[in-house]
């Protein structure tokens, strides 16, 4: 019989499905406690995705549906295993990380980002994370500092 007709699991099969880790930061894993929460949430989601392939009789398809959950769990158990949670800074007088900064752009545009772990940014939605460009320069400034970003000149305008 020939092998196009057979059903096996092969050395080639099973290659195909591990896949291989995400990268891990080699910055310090700093969170907001929102953050360290996120990540315990992505990690009970990544593992419940997992156990759910379970159910799948065929092999070969469990271990491709189970892949990306495997690689996610983990991932976010060393994401969660080394978090620092840092707490909210207690002063506006400086941004910290976990500050709220408002600056204004040479080019006339506002932006205000909170300044946050890797895992947590999300730009869009108002974050950057702490190991950002933008943040490096704008943390340990205060209100009316200008520094310069991206060949542009920001101002701070507010801190909170």
């Amino acid at each position: 019989m020939s092998v196009a007709f057979t059903k096996e699991e092969s050395s080639e099969t099973a290659s195909e499905t591990l896949l291989p880790d995400r990268p891990i930061s080699p910055h310090p894993n700093l969170v907001t406690e929102a953050g360290l929460k996120a990540l315990e949430l992505q990690l009970q989601q990544a593992r419940e995705a997992y156990d759910a392939t379970s159910m799948i009789d065929d092999v070969n398809e469990r271990r491709r549906q189970a892949a990306n959950p495997l690689r996610d769990t983990r991932y976010f158990a060393v994401r969660v295993r080394t978090a620092q949670v840092v707490p909210d800074p207690t002063s506006i007088d400086t941004v910290a990380f976990g500050s709220t900064v408002t600056f204004s752009r040479s080019d006339g545009r506002v932006q205000t980002y909170r300044i946050v772990g890797e895992d947590e940014a999300d730009p869009k939605a108002g974050s950057i994370s702490f190991v950002s460009p933008v943040a490096k320069f704008l943390i340990g400034k205060s209100v009316g500092d200008i520094v310069g970003v991206g060949g542009q000149e920001v101002e701070i305008i507010a801190i909170s």
